[in-house]
């Protein structure tokens, strides 16, 4: 299925097909283990790579209902990948009950401000 999905998905203007799932997980060793189960374990920190790697500088990271081993994995690699790739503009966005509206927004506006900045120093 995966496989039919990137077919289709390539025919298509404006769009990018996803890597592969094995393409994907050989990113992550010198990040995470393979094994971790927590939150959504490998997987997450493996699509940021992914992402980054393709030439992909801005993330949002949504984290739903306060997953606290998610939250953990996820932020704590968000920093490590932010070390080997310092262009990488990566934001974690809480989306639970405890979270307010305006914070959630003001995270996202300050990366895109990020974002604006990060591009307009690369154009000069």
């Amino acid at each position: 299925m995966q496989s039919m999905l990137r077919e289709a998905v390539k025919t298509q203007k404006g769009f990018k097909a996803p890597s592969s799932f094995h393409h994907i997980k050989s990113l992550v060793p010198d990040y995470v283990g393979t094994g971790t189960k927590m939150g959504e374990g490998w997987l997450l920190t493996a699509e940021m790579l992914e992402l980054v790697t393709s030439g992909v500088g801005n993330i949002v990271c949504t984290q739903p209902f306060g997953c606290l081993p998610n939250h953990i994995v996820g932020k704590g690699m968000i920093r490590k990948i932010k070390e080997n790739y310092p262009n990488a503009n990566i934001v974690a966005i809480d989306y639970d009950p405890g979270a307010t509206r305006i914070n959630q927004e003001n995270r996202i506006k300050l990366m895109l401000s990020t974002a604006k900045l990060n591009f307009l120093k690369q154009s000069l």
